[in-house]
């Protein structure tokens, strides 16, 4: 079956960087929650700043405030509130392995509960990138882009 030409960038994508950086497979089920976030987090800011500059070229200072408004914990919070209903059994369950896992302190001015909820969100996100499974991780993305924009309409 002939791949489509998204699925060919997908992969060449893929296949570049690992001939390139001679990168191995890995099991992502080994990888600890705490290290699912860490990747999912350079994930989602990049998702969230390529939508930023997909806007047209802007001050760096106010590209930066607009994405830390979506990239703070409380934001991310809010989207796994409203993505869970939409989870498959293993992605919730990567989800509470990382909203459950034992980090450092929360960041300033974040509550414990969004940070965790935080936590186990980029958790998730850095599963689905490192599975592979880019059209779900940005779908879920979507899906809680989608919330804060239509709260944020509602309280205008």
């Amino acid at each position: 079956m002939e791949k489509s030409l998204e699925d060919r960038n997908e992969w060449e994508f893929d296949s570049c960087m690992r001939e390139m950086f001679k990168m191995r497979d890995v099991d992502v089920r080994e990888y600890s929650p705490l290290t699912l976030a860490y990747i999912g987090d350079a994930i989602y800011d990049l998702i969230i700043k390529s939508l930023m500059i997909n806007e047209g070229n802007q001050p760096v200072q106010k590209l930066h405030k607009r994405t830390s408004s979506y990239v703070q914990a409380s934001a991310q919070s809010r989207m796994m509130r409203k993505i869970q209903e939409y989870l498959t059994e293993e992605e919730h369950g990567i989800y509470k392995r990382g909203r459950n896992a034992k980090s450092v302190s929360p960041a300033k001015n974040q509550s414990v509960t969004d940070y965790r909820r935080a936590t186990g969100f980029e958790a998730l996100l850095g599963y689905l990138y490192l599975k592979k499974e880019w059209k779900r991780m940005l779908e879920l993305v979507k899906i809680g882009l989608d919330d804060i924009a239509s709260r944020e309409s509602r309280d205008l």
